[in-house]
């Protein structure tokens, strides 16, 4: 038997009857020979990991803007953590591991620069609208590899473009993604905040405290034990009522004083009218998108949605330099000698 053979025939004896099992995957939409050593959805999670759209969240927003410090939270270092609640949880309940952190790892992929202000704004300003959760399953299938997409499987994309609170994906490891990435931000934008002087632990409501912990490791550990114990031998991913109803307490207060915060948020506008005046700019300016966008164009896409992928795909650093390679006014470049002789 091939070393694939052998972990698939391992899912099969092992993983619980609810886990969605490599061999069983509905597939890619464009067939390939399979890899002798890792099944498929661990190929998924390796091709995600390599990927330029990963990488590049490096420096894509969190919640804070450009924040001074070298330890606030970012785009990728939030997908990590979710990742590692979801393998967490995925490994208790005997589910695939594989498939929960490729979907992990690749559920924001497709987030604009700075954060939900450049979702909310390319939202608003293109024609078919935008949600980061759609612009990641269009960067997997369309944008990756020139073009070409990751090809990835029908599993992991279900995963990503439904891990967000008013969708629900089909496997129980797109479910068990769902709820990490709410666990993984609560803590860590309060944690964040704390460090940003927005919040203090004693600001949290009492009673979310006396239910969930008093501080971020009990917290995650409350969250994810709670999940555990509750979905056991369940085909379902579920929280006790109290619990649950004291993590969406706690998301509320954190919309309220963090994410809605004027402090926190008093660069959202500045930094909504950048992309805005650099999709405008671009859409009468075509012949200035990178390759990829104008060949998508002459294959029949949108002007309009390329040059809302290429703003999309840009890290926060990237939009500003563009901005002011643009419109910010430059010193002369001539010699003073031969404009004065």
């Amino acid at each position: 038997m091939l070393i694939r053979e052998n972990i698939e025939f391992l899912e099969r004896t092992y993983l619980s009857p609810f886990a969605a099992l490599s061999e069983n995957s509905k597939g890619r939409d464009r067939q390939e020979p399979q890899c002798d050593i890792r099944p498929v959805f661990q190929r998924d999670r390796d091709r995600i990991l390599h990927c330029k759209s990963f990488r590049r969240m490096k420096y894509k927003t969190q919640v804070f803007l450009s924040p001074r410090g070298d330890h606030y939270r970012t785009r990728l270092t939030h997908t990590l953590e979710v990742s590692q609640n979801a393998r967490t949880i995925a490994k208790a309940l005997r589910l695939n591991e594989d498939l929960a952190e490729a979907i992990a790892l690749g559920h924001d992929l497709g987030h604009a620069p700075f954060g939900h202000a450049g979702e909310r704004i390319l939202n608003e300003i293109c024609q078919d609208g935008f949600s980061h959760n759609q612009q990641s399953v269009r960067i997997v299938e369309k944008l990756e590899k020139d073009g070409k997409g990751l090809n990835l499987t029908w599993e992991v994309r279900d995963g990503i473009l439904n891990h967000q609170t008013h969708l629900m994906p089909s496997t129980m490891e797109g479910k068990i993604v769902r709820l990490s990435d709410k666990i993984a931000y609560i803590n860590h934008d309060i944690d964040d905040a704390i460090r940003a002087r927005v919040l203090l632990e004693e600001d949290i409501p009492k009673e979310y405290r006396e239910i969930l912990g008093d501080t971020t490791r009990k917290r995650l550990d409350t969250l994810i034990h709670n999940i555990v114990t509750n979905s056991q031998g369940k085909n379902d991913i579920c929280m006790s009522s109290e619990v649950e109803s004291a993590m969406k307490g706690l998301r509320k207060f954190m919309f309220d004083h963090v994410y809605l915060n004027a402090v926190a948020k008093r660069e959202e506008d500045r930094a909504e009218d950048l992309l805005s005046r650099l999709f405008y700019y671009y859409k009468k300016h075509i012949d200035l998108l990178p390759a990829l966008n104008r060949r998508m164009i002459g294959e029949g896409e949108a002007e309009e949605r390329a040059v809302c992928d290429y703003i999309a795909g840009m890290t926060d650093r990237y939009a500003i330099s563009k901005f002011e390679e643009i419109f910010m006014p430059k010193a002369w470049q001539v010699n003073e000698r031969e404009a004065f002789p």
